[in-house]
């Protein structure tokens, strides 16, 4: 009788599980997100150096030489904080010249650490805007950019490897403030002084003393506005 009971209970439990009033749980795929091998951008430079911003020794016609840089990969540096500067640096930074980094970046690219070269107008009169559009692509999703401070004996501002890619996606807009660098290649200290070349160069540095000095901070010059194009 006790078996009887049993099989009676097990075989009505078994009829309510597969029942129609007790359907299961239809299963709902997954959505799909599909990210973009590749990204278009636009970097607007605003630069806002006067002489209101950093007004000490303030030089008749500040200004900022062409954009230059790349995209590129994580094995690929053109400049770093604490490295010395590259041949390409120094020219830029000391004369506004774009050439040899542009060659330095086709190397890199030629070898598989970069993908494009980037490069772009100049601000001949500061405060002013420039912009330049730019592709990127998911193997190479770090940008350097930057702009020799004219007059200036190595000054420049910049970024160096700067992920648009975060999160596991293209970032839709980021703002960098651009505080002055010192190349380490020239050792004049105003923004008008005469060729000193520093032997043996000196790592790249932020410029905490000198003329753009406001008390005891140096203001950025500008910003670089990464914005995702449509």
């Amino acid at each position: 009788m006790i078996q009887r009971i049993l099989l009676l209970t097990v075989a009505v439990g078994t009829w309510a599980c597969s029942g129609s009033d007790n359907p299961a749980s239809p299963t709902v795929p997954s959505p799909v997100v599909t990210v973009a091998p590749s990204a278009r951008y636009r970097v607007t430079f605003d630069a806002t150096w006067s002489a209101s911003t950093h007004p000490t020794e303030a030089p008749r016609v500040p200004h900022f030489s062409g954009l230059i840089g790349a995209t590129h990969g994580e094995s690929r540096r053109f400049w770093d904080a604490g490295a010395l500067a590259t041949e390409g640096i120094r020219a830029m930074a000391e004369m506004g010249r774009k050439t040899p980094l542009d060659q330095e970046v086709l190397s890199a690219i030629a070898a598989g650490g970069a993908q494009h070269l980037l490069s772009g107008g100049s601000i001949d009169l500061s405060p002013a805007t420039v912009a330049l559009d730019f592709e990127i692509g998911r193997e190479y999703p770090l940008v350097t950019l930057v702009s020799m401070v004219a007059p200036s004996p190595d000054w420049f501002v910049g970024v160096s490897a700067l992920s648009l890619f975060d999160g596991g996606d293209w970032v839709q807009e980021r703002v960098v403030s651009l505080r002055p660098w010192d190349a380490g290649t020239d050792s004049g200290v105003t923004f008008e002084s005469r060729d000193r070349a520093t032997a043996p160069r000196e790592p790249i540095t932020r410029i905490a003393t000198g003329p753009l000095v406001v008390g005891a901070d140096v203001p950025p010059m500008g910003t670089f506005t990464y914005r995702r194009l449509p």
